[in-house]
């Protein structure tokens, strides 16, 4: 009886050690380079000029087409994720949905030309890519494939959230009214 509970306290005690581990290799692994990260963007953000970076994320929202492959494309591979979804704060506030949904969409594809932009899920890619080496086929067109498809698909979620925002919006405006 006595070994059950004591048991049943370690599996308990354990729950709560292991967490303090992951919460200790995040503290010691990522946020400092996030933190860093940060830092970094918003100081070339004050250097160059909330200002003119606003305007060159205005350049490419002016169409759907940029607003959801160009800008996504830029922010993934400069900011990597998740850095790469602060680049919604240039955006109307219709935007950003569609915006974020196409960022989110995109940190995969990335992956296999640009490992930077999303190391976490470099071993999805890999494991595809093992499959493929297998097969005898080449490495570099799956990773141009995923890169092309990677843009065509968050070109699509893009409009089709733009869509559906619109139409959330205009419903809350006439439930308000």
């Amino acid at each position: 009886m006595f070994e059950v509970l004591s048991s049943i306290a370690e599996a308990f005690i354990g729950l709560f050690q292991a967490g303090g581990e992951t919460f200790m290799g995040l503290v010691t692994g990522i946020l400092p380079t996030l933190i860093v990260l940060i830092t970094a963007v918003n100081s070339i953000i004050k250097l160059v000029g909330e200002e003119r970076v606003h305007k060159f994320a205005q350049l490419t929202t002016k169409n759907f087409i940029t607003r959801y492959t160009i800008l996504p494309l830029l922010a993934v591979f400069f900011l990597t994720n998740p850095m790469c979804y602060t680049f919604g704060k240039f955006l109307d506030e219709k935007y950003k949905p569609a915006y974020y949904d196409a960022a989110v969409s995109f940190v995969h594809p990335i992956t296999g030309l640009f490992p930077h932009a999303n190391a976490s899920e470099l071993f999805v890619f890999l494991g595809v890519a093992e499959g493929i080496k297998t097969l005898g086929l080449n490495l570099n067109d799956l990773a141009v494939r995923y890169f092309i498809v990677g843009l065509i698909v968050i070109l699509l979620r893009g409009i089709v959230t733009e869509i559906i925002t619109k139409r959330m919006m205009a419903r809350a405006d006439r439930h308000v009214a």
